[in-house]
C-alpha cells in the first residue's frame, strides 16, 4: 500500500475511534480490510471487536478500572491464596488435620483439587513453553511484570515453583479427537527447547509465555467445564502478542488482564469447538466442518468430487483450520491479519468457512492432479503463504454467494 493510502487509512481509523459513541458497523467495515498497528489501532479494535470495550467511550475508564481489579482478584484467589497455603502447610505440620491432608482420599478435600490443578498447569505449561518456536518474543523478559506474583517478600509457590515441584509426571493426555493428527501442526510442534534448556529469567522477572501460561491456568480454574484443551494455547497466543506489543504503555502495561478477558469472550464463542460431547451438534465442530464442504461443492463441484473420491475428510485438515482459527497455518503477523478480518465479521466466524474454501480452491490444481498421499501433505502443510491473497479470494466468494 502506497505510503499516502497507508497514511490516509490510519486517518479513518483515527476518526473512526475519535467518536465517543463508536459506530460499530463503520468500524467493522474498516478493520474488515486490515488493520494499521501503529498507534495502537490494532489492539483497540480488536477489544472491541471482542465485546470486551463498550461502544460507549467516555464509560472505558471506569470499565477498564473495573476489569483489571477483578483480574486482580482472580490472580489472589486462585494462584496466590492456594500457594500461600501450600507454602503454611510446610512451615506448620502440626496444624494439618486429617481433614486437610495431602493423602486425603474425600474428592472435596483442597488437595485433591490441588492435583488436579496441577494436571490442568503442566499440560498448560508444556503447550505454552513452544509457543511460536521460530520467534524469540514468547522467550523475552516482560517489561511489565506482575508485581502481585513475583513480590520479593513472597515465599509462597508460584506456578514457575508449582511447575518445578510436581513431580507427578501429568499424564499428559495427547487430547487428540479427530483421529488423525495431533492438533498442532507437524512442523511446528517440534519440541525445540526442552523444557530444562530455558534459560532462565532473573528473579523479579518473567518471561512472556509464562503469563500466557498465567491466563490459561485461570481460565481453566474458571471454566471447569472444558478447562484446558491443548490448542487453546494457539488461540491465547496472538491475542497476547498484540496487547503486548502495544506502541502506547497505558494499555501495554496491562495486557494480560485484557487479554484474558477478550481470550474469555472469544472463547464463549468458539468453545463449543472444544467441546468433545458437542461435536456432532448444530454448534460443534462436525457441522462447521462439513459446511466447509458443502460450501466447496457449492462454489467447485469438480474439486469437491475429487476429494470425495480419494476420501479425504473434512475432519482430515478443517479440523485444525476452524478449532484454531487458522493459527497454526500461517506466521503470526499473517494470523494476526487473518483474525481482523474474523473478528469484524458480522456474522461471526462464517466468513473463516470461506477462508477455507478458498484455501481449497486456490489450490484446485495441485490437488486435481495429485494422489492421496500429496494431497493430505498438500492441506496438513498448506503451500500458500499469501494470506492477502487467500483473503481476497474468499472475499470474493462471499460477493458471489
Amino acid at each position: 500500500m502506497s505510503t499516502s493510502k497507508h497514511r490516509n487509512r490510519v486517518q479513518e481509523f483515527k476518526v473512526a475511534l475519535g467518536e465517543k459513541q463508536i459506530d460499530s458497523k463503520a468500524l467493522q467495515e474498516l478493520c474488515f480490510s486490515g488493520i494499521p498497528f501503529e498507534g495502537g489501532i490494532r489492539a483497540v479494535c480488536w477489544k472491541i471487536l471482542l465485546n470486551y470495550l463498550p461502544f460507549d467511550q467516555t464509560v472505558w475508564d471506569s470499565f477498564l478500572t473495573k476489569q483489571r481489579e477483578v483480574y486482580s482478584q482472580f490472580l489472589k484467589e486462585m494462584i496466590i491464596q492456594p500457594g500461600i497455603a501450600k507454602a503454611n502447610l510446610g512451615l506448620n505440620r502440626e496444624d494439618v488435620t486429617m481433614e486437610d491432608h495431602p493423602l486425603n482420599p474425600n474428592p472435596d478435600s483442597r488437595w485433591n483439587n490441588y492435583f488436579k490443578d496441577n494436571e490442568v498447569l503442566l499440560q498448560i505449561d508444556k503447550d505454552v513453553r513452544r509457543l511460536y518456536p521460530d520467534m524469540a518474543f514468547f522467550q523475552r523478559a516482560t517489561d511489565y511484570p506482575c508485581q502481585l506474583i513475583l513480590d520479593p517478600q513472597n515465599d509462597y509457590e508460584t506456578l514457575r515453583r508449582r511447575v518445578e515441584q510436581t513431580t507427578l509426571k501429568a499424564q499428559t493426555v495427547n487430547r487428540n479427537r479427530s483421529g488423525v493428527t495431533n492438533v498442532s501442526s507437524p512442523g511446528k510442534s517440534l519440541n525445540l527447547y526442552p523444557s530444562n534448556e530455558y534459560e532462565v529469567l532473573p528473579n523479579g522477572s518473567e518471561a512472556h509465555w509464562e503469563v500466557v501460561e498465567r491466563i490459561l491456568f485461570i481460565y481453566a480454574k474458571l471454566n471447569p467445564g472444558i478447562a484446558y484443551v491443548q490448542g487453546m494455547n494457539e488461540i491465547v497466543g496472538p491475542i497476547y502478542y498484540t496487547f503486548a506489543t502495544d506502541p502506547n504503555d497505558e494499555w501495554k502495561e496491562h495486557a494480560e488482564a485484557d487479554t484474558f478477558f477478550c481470550f474469555t469472550n472469544l472463547m464463549s464463542e468458539n468453545r463449543d469447538n472444544f467441546i468433545k460431547s458437542l461435536d456432532d451438534s448444530q454448534c460443534g465442530i462436525t457441522f462447521k466442518m462439513e459446511s466447509v464442504y458443502s460450501m466447496l461443492k457449492d462454489k467447485d463441484m469438480e474439486l469437491y468430487l475429487k476429494l470425495q473420491e480419494q476420501n479425504i475428510k473434512p475432519q482430515y485438515f478443517t479440523f485444525r483450520w476452524l478449532t484454531l482459527l487458522l493459527s497454526q497455518e500461517f506466521l503470526l503477523p499473517d494470523v494476526i491479519r487473518i483474525w481482523d478480518s474474523l473478528f469484524s465479521d458480522q456474522d461471526r466466524f462464517h466468513f473463516l468457512i470461506l477462508v477455507c474454501c478458498a484455501m481449497l480452491i486456490l489450490i484446485r490444481d495441485q490437488l486435481l492432479a495429485g494422489d492421496f498421499t500429496i494431497n493430505m501433505r498438500l492441506l496438513q502443510d498448506y503451500p500458500i503463504t499469501d494470506v492477502h491473497t487467500i483473503l481476497a479470494k474468499a472475499k470474493e466468494l462471499q460477493d458471489h454467494s
